[in-house]
């Protein structure tokens, strides 16, 4: 254990000067290592694609689910994806150094408030290898340098993403430290980092709810998390039956291992004739669904739902289905099932829209669309580090600005206060 934490905190003292460093780093310089690391990611894909499948192999044979697997993936698209990602950082504004709202106070001095850098950046994440990728790029952007513990069950995706990383920012001449890729797969590790507060400023987990709960009991530094991801579609009375259809669809089969895909799909009672063939729709995606009474009297194969399932993040072809009276008793059903994350209404009338964005009291709330959009890379952020579901400093998903905070700059010519 002492050989672990000694690791740990080198990794968050390199990381800490590295800080120093990025933080007047200029913004071409950013940029130029932004851009190597997609040149770099792409030119690397057979031998992503080759540690992708070792990890893969090992994956299947430790009985790993479908969900996992499918979030452990990489495919030529998805680290297209990757590159695509980094570019757009790169051709985002750098928020380092902005400062807004100066304003002139009676006596001369010109007061604002000036984007500055968190500093270090502990990142805990499972499975997915472009987490490694994005987190990178975005903690770059944003002058922060990071330190990265992805899943064991990645390891080998992620340092040879990690290499990538390697070779752009000393392309661009700035500190390998910059992003520090964990190569231990020690359990210990995740609470060591989550408790470095003299090295690390805050800690993003991205991860099943044992995870983030482990964080947040492990951590001594402030943490920007989600726990679940129960998202609800509502269909409102005289809302377009073929939108409807192929929201649902898209939000609840785009892909299922994600936390913005549809748990639960409330229906008003007025549109419930519309089941039957939803209930069509799904099936041939091999969905399961679970309804309750209202719903199974007009699908009869759907399973009987039980309380626990409108609490369910399957993350998996499962899904809860409800009738309720109305926009009411939809909104009701989110604020105590729902975990503030996304929720969107499909509907025609602009008042009830309207009201569903103003009390729905999630991250994202969304109307006549997917779930799926709840997303840093559709939100035109580049990538994200994470989406948070807390209230303070950020919400949704985070990109440059959540990764960024402000500080008071006064500027004078010579004035004293009397």
């Amino acid at each position: 254990m002492l050989e672990l934490e000694t690791y740990i905190e080198r990794l968050g003292q390199r990381a800490r000067a590295a800080a120093r460093e990025l933080a007047r780093a200029s913004t071409a310089a950013k940029n130029a290592a932004l851009l190597a690391m997609a040149d770099a990611i792409e030119s690397s894909q057979a031998t992503l694609l080759v540690e992708n499948e070792n990890d893969l192999a090992a994956g299947r044979l430790a009985g790993l689910d479908a969900a996992l697997l499918d979030r452990l993936t990489l495919t030529a698209p998805r680290i297209a994806a990757m590159a695509d990602g980094l570019r757009q950082i790169a051709a985002l504004p750098d928020p380092v150094g902005a400062v807004d709202d100066l304003r002139t106070r009676p006596t001369g001095i010109r007061v604002g408030r000036m984007r500055v850098p968190l500093g270090v950046v502990g990142i805990i994440y499972e499975s997915r290898p472009n987490v490694t990728a994005d987190a990178a790029g975005l903690c770059l952007k944003s002058g922060n340098a990071c330190i990265l513990r992805g899943g064991s069950e990645a390891l080998h995706s992620n340092l040879a993403i990690a290499a990538c990383i390697g070779s752009g920012l000393e392309a661009a001449g700035l500190p390998a430290a910059a992003v520090q890729v964990l190569e231990r797969t020690d359990r210990a590790a995740v609470g060591l980092l989550a408790g470095l507060a003299e090295y690390v400023d805050i800690i993003v987990p991205r991860g099943g709810k044992g995870l983030i709960e482990a964080v947040m009991r492990d951590a001594r530094v402030p943490v920007l998390k989600h726990l679940d991801g129960v998202c609800h579609v509502y269909i409102d009375d005289g809302a377009d039956p073929d939108m409807a259809r192929r929201i649902v669809l898209n939000a609840k089969t785009h892909r299922y291992g994600v936390c913005n895909a549809m748990e639960t799909l409330l229906v008003a009672a007025g549109e419930a004739a519309l089941l039957p063939q939803i209930a069509a729709d799904l099936r041939e995606k091999g969905v399961e669904l679970r309804g309750c009474e209202r719903a199974r009297a007009l699908v009869p194969d759907m399973l009987p739902a039980g309380e626990d399932d409108w609490y369910a993040e399957y993350l998996a072809p499962i899904l809860a289905v409800r009738v309720v009276d109305g926009l009411d008793a939809a909104i009701e059903h989110i604020a105590r099932y729902g975990s503030a994350h996304t929720d969107a209404i499909v509907t025609r009338d602009v008042a009830r829209a309207d009201r569903f964005l103003r009390e729905v009291d999630s991250s994202s709330v969304m109307v006549n669309a997917s779930t799926r959009f709840a997303d840093g890379f559709e939100y035109g952020l580049g990538a994200e580090i994470g989406i948070s579901t807390d209230k303070l400093h950020a919400r949704g998903p985070v990109g440059l600005e959540g990764l960024t905070s402000q500080k008071w700059v006064v500027l004078g010519n010579g004035e004293v206060r009397v």
